[in-house]
């Protein structure tokens, strides 16, 4: 695929505020996905007839989740600590202000702290996973008041 026609497509995704769109063309299919509104498009290419098996499909999002993005480009970790266990857990109750996890970023380690009360519906990345500004590091269900 043409990378002009991807830009097209990236820009169609933009517009419509979708959050994935996959294209197949000679053989070849092509996945864009947005992880927050505030990043990017990124690009998969799968082989062909591969598609259907390697890429789910994309969920309508639920209004009561919010997500916890990445405020800085770093090393996800989910324990203040090797060999302890992780800040929070799925399904895991938390509130404004509690540690959801670590991220290094310039050999500093910095604390993500959550925004919201709720429960932890997902945690989106794993332990030690290299992660960009913006990238949906949680979900939380938001707790009505």
């Amino acid at each position: 695929m043409e990378e002009n026609s991807i830009k097209k497509y990236a820009k169609l995704m933009q517009d419509l505020d979708l959050t994935g769109l996959e294209i197949s063309e000679n053989g070849k299919t092509v996945r864009l996905e947005r992880a927050a509104p505030i990043g990017g498009a990124a690009v998969r290419v799968t082989a062909p007839g591969a598609a259907s098996e390697a890429l789910a499909p994309i969920a309508a999002p639920d209004p009561g989740l919010v997500s916890i993005p990445s405020p800085m480009v770093g090393v996800f970790y989910a324990a203040p600590a090797q060999n302890q266990p992780s800040f929070v857990s799925v399904n895991d109750r938390v509130r404004k202000g509690d540690v959801l996890c670590i991220i290094e970023s310039m050999k500093l380690m910095n604390e993500i702290l959550s925004e919201h009360d709720g429960v932890l519906a997902e945690i989106c990345v794993s332990n030690q996973q290299v992660v960009e500004y913006g990238q949906a590091l949680f979900r939380i269900r938001k707790e009505t008041p």
